[in-house]
């Protein structure tokens, strides 16, 4: 309290009851591919133009391999890895769908060789301590080990989510054939896409075939960033793409979608994302869907950083208060940007944190539980509309 010696007005600064949670980001990616050793850099700005005397300081230096990179913009990538090249050709195409895609932040983290990718237990820790990385991929890993290693990683984080390619060319158009992986719960933090599509090569100035998780990653940011995190990544155009490698038709995808393979496919000219399923198990249905795996995330942590000023304050009814006021405030904000499902605030959440939930032997144990319920959209997957005919009059 402070001390008063002489008479007059005081005008004091008190700190808010409830402090704002604040949302954290979505759409930062992380990336691991292959960049070879022997790439070649691009020129720094002003080198020497005698051709006859370049020597290694006139070249951006390569980025050191296992080391993360955040990298903003296309130009940044080349200057850290390279243009297109034959040492680094599929990771720079799924950078550069990446941004073409709206993808704005990533980390880039290279391997050397393909054989470093065979199993990424040893290259995804260094993804862990970044906690801006809210999307995962390997752009090209199709293997069980990869995809199971991709998966495992989002659900001990639980806050990222593993975009995963398709095998390329499955030997039957079976779920099974497609996937590497079987359906899990940790396949409820990762969704699989297929077919790779077709991209236009300015090495070979040819038009190749290339993973889609570059893309669709960029694909996420932008859905992110016009709608929320919330929205479905789907029924959106991959920006880049000109062409599948192998058309899927409405019979085929019957066959597919179900078991949680998200297809790609052609309607008028433009290349689609008509799929937004995770690949969870019947156990974990609750997040069957990409969006809400993503929004759960999203509340998770926006939660978790943002209460972060309730720790060692003295557990008590106003600490309760506190507490309760900031995440209904918070909740109340993602119940009007539609996130929440529900015509008032009241259907669509709550958040309880009083005596009940703060009993003696709980607040004895140093603890301060809070229990909050959602009610999270879920995307219009069936749209049907049901016609008839009826008699004029």
């Amino acid at each position: 309290m402070p001390q008063y010696f002489s008479p007059g007005v005081y005008v004091e600064e008190v700190p808010p009851s409830a402090r704002p949670i604040a949302g954290v980001g979505t759409s930062t990616a992380g990336f691991i591919g292959v960049v070879a050793d022997n790439v070649t850099m691009p020129f720094r700005p002003g080198r020497p133009l005698d051709p006859n005397n370049i020597v290694a300081a006139d070249r951006f230096p390569l980025a050191t391999a296992g080391v993360p990179q955040l990298i903003t913009s296309w130009e940044e990538f080349k200057n850290t890895f390279g243009d297109f090249q034959a040492g680094n050709i599929t990771l720079a195409h799924a950078i550069f769908g990446f941004f073409t895609n709206g993808g704005t932040r990533c980390w880039v983290m290279r391997v050397a060789v393909d054989t470093a990718l065979a199993n990424l237990d040893e290259e995804l820790p260094a993804f862990a301590g970044i906690d801006e990385i809210a999307i995962v991929a390997v752009p090209g890993a199709t293997s069980a080990e990869q995809h199971g290693d991709l998966l495992a990683h989002c659900l001990n984080t639980k806050d990222r989510f593993a975009v995963l390619d398709g095998v390329q060319n499955p030997a039957t158009l079976t779920p099974a054939a497609i996937s590497p992986t079987g359906r899990s719960e940790a396949g409820s933090y990762g969704a699989i896409y297929f077919p790779w599509i077709r991209v236009f090569d300015p090495v070979t100035n040819a038009i190749i075939t290339a993973p889609p998780s570059g893309h669709i990653a960029g694909i996420y940011a932008r859905s992110d960033s016009a709608r929320g995190v919330h929205k479905a990544p789907a029924n959106e155009v991959a920006l880049g793409a000109s062409g599948l490698e192998r058309r899927i038709s409405k019979a085929q995808q019957d066959g597919l979608n179900p078991d949680g393979i998200n297809v790609i496919r052609e309607f008028d000219g433009a290349f689609k994302v008509w799929g937004a399923r995770t690949r969870a198990d019947e156990a974990h249905s609750d997040f069957r869907y990409v969006s809400t795996r993503r929004f759960f995330n999203f509340l998770r942590e926006s939660i978790e950083e943002g209460t972060q000023f309730v720790v060692f304050e003295p557990n008590t009814p106003a600490l309760w208060q506190r507490i309760t006021r900031s995440v209904s405030d918070f909740l109340l904000n993602q119940w009007r940007g539609g996130a929440l499902f529900g015509e008032t605030p009241k259907q669509a959440f709550f958040v309880k944190c009083d005596k009940d939930t703060n009993p003696d032997v709980v607040r004895e144990a140093g603890q301060v539980v809070t229990e909050i319920g959602v009610a999270i959209v879920k995307p219009a997957e069936f749209v049907i509309f049901r016609i008839q005919q009826i008699t004029g009059g």
